[in-house]
């Protein structure tokens, strides 16, 4: 479901509203009378009944576009929306935000998906940029059409045959290529940049950018990854979506249930930049880039706003926050018994930053499907005392804190919930003391626990399947990535080897499947081998196995090579969606498995551990791995439950 969708055009503003088969056209002009996009708000299956001007005076305008939940309809939809569009004096652009509400004595809803969606005139704008590294000029959405395009494994992503401009030919166009997590997406967006030769040097070249100050009103949290803009030109907004995490974040309104929420403002910036002649479009694509991110910044530093007339949008003096300070205690990280471990692991390194937040209530890690409520998370920098942190501007509610550290297993949830009052008081929560999920000194680990698999092989994409931009960084972004594991390990799965192997080279980072025939596709397997100079036999040792994403998985662990059942192997149900795989994710969800490991299946000398991921449906079954790590018997306790628990994060 749409909340709003859009198409474009650039100030001075002047709004037409028109009411067309139950879709509401705004246009706008910007600087004279070519039409850069068409601006259209559209509500589907929420035909906006009422038109309002909350405000008109000098210096603002904001309008009301509300649509109600009808009974009598069989397809209304139940809430209440009210769509805001403000226009301020000096503003160059718009903000936009939208109220929805779903009455206590109104039937149950589930909304999959929420976004403001921008759609601007092809002919116009050619260059588009969503980070200082991802910028470039794309092709069309009619290269992506057959016969110029042809479709590849799934519809969005099409490799373009014969593109109306022929520096695209051979390359590969997928939206999910350019998404990005929330806390790196603040601003994003195209301009009309397209070559001195393109248009008349009086015409300037202009940007076109969607600004968002603020993530509180976003679900999933910092980590969550979305699409930004992509070929149309296209320029999102993402609300709600159910991307690289699946169905667990839909939002589920139950019947009888009262919920309200503010969905932004976020600002619409136009600029532009005179046309010069000699002066390449990709250089004034990136000055006015720069200026984008520098009004982003001031955007952020204006949050909250004051000037939205919403009563439901709370302002700073309605508003709390919340200080404390991190202390992180893993000080039994590595065996001390030398002549046990082989692998002399360097220390595991600690982040330099934490992440804490405030969010609903709820266990390690509920944050990441959280979608009803507001989740307001700040990044702190580690000193000698600790991460010191503040949570300014927090709406008055009861939270929990979670908070996480790159490079440390697991995560913190404080111990009780967190109020914060209206007014602008402070809740200074002192120390919190973070003791990381452990049952006994690391005897080796892979990777770094830091929510992501870019620490792992990424292999090189198929020549034929490339999209240029990513040949040399961030190469998880290309397509085709999983048919490459059967390409590069034709005889079989590789042996990553402790003390030997580099994660880096031998340990690839997604978990896929084998393609053995015409859609046919078969499980595979990474065994792990590693030595043990002693062995405690009726103690109990833990793999723990830390994932960045996982869709449709079952994991299976041997011990040994013995199978059969028993304790030598441990099964896992069926877990993951998000489709972060085929969606060119390096992270998704994680979560976290712990398999306790009895210590008479062990033996001094050479062991190995497999872990095999079972499903096989498909080409996009799989995980991708965070972090993998072996733990010795805790000198206190010998002998633990045998069954493997899992917790998400």
């Amino acid at each position: 479901m749409d909340i709003m969708h859009a198409a474009l055009a650039p100030p001075p503003i002047h709004v037409l509203v028109l009411v067309l088969r139950h879709r509401h056209y705004k246009s706008t002009n910007y600087r004279g009378p070519r039409r850069f996009l068409i601006f259209l708000l559209c509500i589907h299956r929420l035909d906006s009944t009422e038109f309002k001007v909350v405000v008109s005076s000098e210096d603002q305008v904001e309008l009301s576009f509300s649509s109600a939940y009808t009974p009598s309809s069989p397809t209304s939809v139940h809430l209440h929306v009210d769509k805001r569009l403000v226009v301020l004096k000096g503003s160059s652009g718009f903000y936009c935000y939208a109220i929805l509400e779903h009455a206590r004595d109104w039937p149950a809803l589930n909304v999959t998906e929420a976004r403001l969606a921008f759609k601007l005139n092809t002919d116009a704008f050619k260059y588009m940029a969503v980070s200082d590294d991802i910028q470039r000029y794309m092709p069309s959405a009619a290269d992506r059409a057959e016969p110029r395009g042809a479709p590849l494994a799934y519809k969005e992503a099409v490799l373009l045959v014969n593109p109306q401009e022929p520096r695209f030919r051979g390359e590969v166009d997928d939206k999910y290529q350019y998404s990005m997590d929330n806390k790196d997406s603040t601003v994003h967006g195209w301009t009309t940049a397209g070559g001195v030769e393109r248009s008349p040097n009086d015409n300037p070249v202009v940007g076109f950018w969607v600004i968002t100050p603020s993530n509180e009103f976003k679900s999933g949290g910092p980590t969550k990854r979305e699409l930004t803009s992509h070929v149309g030109p296209t320029t999102l907004t993402m609300f709600l979506g159910t991307h690289y995490v699946g169905n667990d974040i839909v939002l589920s309104i139950s019947g009888g249930e009262y919920w309200k929420k503010v969905m932004g403002p976020v600002f619409v910036y136009l600029n532009s930049r005179p046309r010069r002649g000699g002066i390449g479009g990709c250089d004034h694509s990136r000055a006015l880039w720069a200026d984008a991110k520098a009004q982003a910044r001031a955007e952020a530093g204006k949050w909250p706003y004051s000037f939205p007339k919403s009563p439901d949008f709370a302002k700073a003096g309605e508003r709390g926050g919340v200080t404390g300070r991190l202390l992180v205690r893993d000080d039994d990280r590595f065996t001390t018994d030398d002549d046990n471990n082989d692998a002399a692991a360097a220390p595991m390194p600690v982040g330099t930053e934490a992440y804490v937040g405030l969010a609903a209530p709820g266990q390690a890690g509920s944050w990441v499907t959280e979608c009803k409520g507001y989740q307001f998370w700040t990044a702190t920098t580690a000193t000698e005392d600790g991460f010191v942190f503040t949570i300014a501007n927090v709406r008055e509610g009861v939270y929990s804190l979670y908070a996480w550290v790159p490079g440390v297993l697991g995560e913190y949830v404080h111990a009780s919930p967190v109020t914060v009052a209206v007014g602008g008081a402070v809740v200074d929560l002192g120390d919190l003391v973070f003791r990381p999920p452990r049952s006994g000194p690391t005897l080796w680990e892979i990777g770094v626990p830091d929510r992501k698999a870019a620490e792992f092989f990424v292999p090189d994409v198929d020549p034929r399947f490339a999209n240029r931009l990513f040949l040399h960084k961030d190469r998880y972004r290309q397509y085709g990535l999983w048919a490459r594991y059967a390409e590069l390990y034709p005889d079989g799965d590789p042996v990553f080897t402790v003390g030997r192997s580099e994660p880096w080279k031998d340990w690839f980072f997604a978990h896929v499947t084998r393609k053995v025939g015409e859609g046919r596709y078969a499980p595979t397997t990474r065994e792990i081998r590693f030595r043990l100079y002693r062995v405690v036999a009726d103690g109990t040792y833990t793999l723990r196995v830390s994932l960045a994403a996982a869709h449709m998985s079952r994991l299976q662990v041997r011990v040994n090579g013995r199978g059969g059942g028993g304790a030598a192997e441990l099964t896992t149900p069926e877990f993951g969606g998000g489709n972060a795989i085929a969606r060119h994710g390096i992270h998704g969800v994680q979560w976290n498995f712990q398999f306790p490991i009895r210590g008479y299946l062990l033996r001094e000398g050479d062991n190995s551990v497999s872990i095999t991921q079972t499903r096989a449906d498909g080409e996009f079954l799989g995980v991708l791995y965070d972090y993998v790590r072996l733990e010795a018997p805790p000198a206190h306790c010998r002998d633990p439950t045998a069954t493997a628990t899992t917790w998400r994060t």
